[in-house]
């Protein structure tokens, strides 16, 4: 995470900008008492909707949870693709 003042990301905004989508960071631009903004990459963004999107009913969240106990203790099997 990177931390700025308005003023700095003025200045060079193009460098700032490239890091968040580079190096998948999140940037805050400190904006005074306790007012901020936050930049991050749209990938970044697009896959915390799909995590907040998945978590978003119980009934989902508990078949996740169920999924990720069974990997976790081996119960898993493998499949062969069928090819048309």
């Amino acid at each position: 995470m990177q931390i700025t003042t308005v003023s700095d990301f003025r200045r060079d905004i193009k460098t700032y900008l490239d890091r968040v989508v580079k190096n998948f960071e999140t940037l805050i631009i400190n904006r005074g008492k306790d007012s901020g903004i936050v930049v991050m990459s749209l990938q970044e963004y697009n896959s915390l909707m799909a995590t907040n999107h998945e978590l978003s009913s119980r009934k989902n969240e508990l078949r996740l949870d169920s999924a990720i106990e069974k990997l976790r203790s081996g119960m898993t099997m493998n499949k062969d693709l069928i090819e048309d």
